[in-house]
C-alpha cells in the first residue's frame, strides 16, 4: 500500500524537477533571463545617467525598477505557463505523461513549479539594479519586501490562467494568443487618464483588475512611502485573482487529455 502510494505523492516533484530540468538546462529559462536584464541594464543606465533627478524621482526610478521587475516578471510566468500543456499536446510528448501513475493535478503543479521559478529569477536579477538606484536615499529593502509579496500574488494568478486556458486549449498558438490577449487586458486599466482614475468606476475597475491594484499598492509603498497596512486592501483584488485562478487550474486538471476541450 505504501508503494503504491508514495509515486503519487511524489508526482509533483518528480514533474517540478524534469520541468525545471528542461527549463534551465537546455530550455529558455536562461536566455529569457538575460534578454530581462538587459533591458534592466538599460532602464537603469538612463536613469542614473540623470544627476538632476530630485528625491521624489529617485523614488520614483526606483519604483519603475520593481513594476518592471513584476510587469516582465508576470509576462514571463504566463508565457511558460500557458505552453505548459498545449505545448507539451503539440510535441506529441503529453502521451507519456498521461500514461504515467501521476494525478492530473500533481502534472500542473509541477508545471506551475518550473512557471514560477522563471518569475523568481526574474525577480532575483533585478535585486542589484534596485540596490544600485536606492542605496542613495536608503530604499531598497521596502521594494524589495513589496516586490517579492506583490509579485507572488500575481504570478500565482498567472500561473493559474495560464495552466486552465492551456489545458483547455486545442492548440498551442491560441493558447498563448487568449493569454497574452488576457494580460493586454489586465494591463489597460493603468493607462487610463488620471482623471478617469479618480472617478468612482475608475477606482472600482483599478481595485477590481489584479495588475492595477497590486502595481498601485507598489506606487503608495515605495513612491509615497506609506506603511504596510495603510493600503493593504488594494492587495484584495490579486489575492482573489490567485485563488480563484489556481482554484480553475486544478479543475480543469480534470479534463487533461491528449484533445484540448472547451477552447478551440
Amino acid at each position: 500500500m505504501q508503494s503504491t502510494a508514495r509515486p503519487e505523492h511524489a508526482a509533483w516533484r518528480v514533474v517540478a524537477g524534469q520541468e525545471l530540468r528542461d527549463l534551465w538546462l537546455g530550455g529558455r529559462g536562461l536566455p529569457l533571463t538575460f534578454a530581462f536584464s538587459l533591458v534592466l541594464s538599460a532602464t537603469t543606465y538612463l536613469v542614473a545617467t540623470n544627476s538632476a533627478l530630485n528625491f521624489l524621482e529617485q523614488r520614483e526610478s526606483v519604483n519603475l525598477t520593481v513594476q518592471i521587475a513584476v510587469a516582465v516578471g508576470a509576462l514571463l510566468v504566463l508565457l511558460g505557463s500557458a505552453d505548459a500543456i498545449s505545448g507539451e499536446r503539440e510535441r506529441a510528448t503529453l502521451e507519456g505523461l498521461l500514461l504515467s501513475p501521476a494525478p492530473r493535478h500533481a502534472l500542473l503543479v509541477g508545471k506551475a513549479i518550473a512557471a514560477l521559478s522563471i518569475w523568481l529569477a526574474a525577480f532575483v536579477a533585478s535585486v542589484p539594479y534596485v540596490w544600485f538606484l536606492g542605496r542613495g536615499i536608503g530604499l531598497v529593502g521596502v521594494p524589495l519586501a513589496a516586490g517579492v509579496a506583490v509579485g507572488g500574488l500575481l504570478a500565482l494568478f498567472l500561473v493559474g490562467l495560464g495552466l486552465f486556458v492551456s489545458t483547455l486549449s486545442g492548440s498551442n498558438r491560441f493558447s498563448l494568443s487568449i493569454s497574452l490577449l488576457v494580460l493586454l487586458a489586465l494591463f489597460a486599466p493603468t493607462q487610463l487618464p488620471s482623471g478617469a482614475q479618480k472617478g468612482w468606476a475608475g477606482d472600482l475597475l483599478l481595485r477590481i483588475d489584479p495588475m492595477s491594484a497590486g502595481l498601485h499598492y507598489l506606487g503608495k509603498l515605495v513612491v509615497d512611502g506609506h506603511s504596510v497596512g495603510q493600503d493593504i486592501w488594494w492587495l484584495t483584488g490579486p489575492v482573489v485573482a490567485a485563488v480563484l485562478a489556481l482554484a480553475a487550474a486544478l479543475a480543469a486538471s480534470r479534463f487533461l487529455t491528449l484533445r484540448g476541450g472547451g477552447l478551440a
